[in-house]
């Protein structure tokens, strides 16, 4: 595993230093509760639980809330794999499919394992400069292991271009 991104899972590992990180950089994602389960170079799983801030009027977790878990699995490996490169690499969501299979209550967990895609698209615009997009998926499960949703997040990766002075 590369130096760097050893270094970014220090970071996200530690829950003090990801939820300074959340509250600065995604606000809304720490008001949710949002919370990363696990992460390593090949799947990341993280946690959302229902509750008065992220609730619907169905007494269930709202879907958007539902959609910054599922993203944030997916989104943390595109991180992890993009952390301190050279060349530094952009990222963005360009589109967003989702299914709804149960009601969400209780504690959902989202997993994603396409970080081996993930990091051949990072490798691969590092190395063309070109951009590259794939899609991920999330499966969201709940504490009796019932599958609530499942997210397929297509990223867009492009390797940023050194400025000539």
């Amino acid at each position: 595993m590369a130096t760097s991104s050893a270094n970014f899972l220090q970071l996200v590992s530690s829950p003090a230093k990801f939820r300074l990180f959340m509250l600065a950089k995604l606000p809304m994602a720490y008001l949710a509760g949002l919370r990363i389960k696990a992460v390593s170079p090949d799947h990341a799983a993280v946690t959302i639980s229902y509750k008065y801030l992220n609730k619907n009027p169905f007494n269930s977790i709202y879907f958007a809330c539902l959609s910054m878990a599922a993203e944030l699995s997916t989104g943390v490996l595109c991180m992890m794999h993009v952390y301190k490169s050279n060349p530094s690499v952009s990222m963005l969501v360009v589109n967003l499919e989702a299914d709804f299979t149960k009601k969400a209550v209780g504690k959902i967990t989202f997993s994603c394992h396409d970080g081996q895609m993930i990091q051949e698209a990072a490798d691969r615009t590092k190395q063309t400069g070109e951009g590259v997009t794939f899609t991920a998926t999330s499966i969201g499960i709940d504490e009796k292991g019932d599958q609530v949703a499942a997210f397929r997040f297509t990223w867009s990766m492009k390797a940023k271009n050194k400025r000539q002075v």
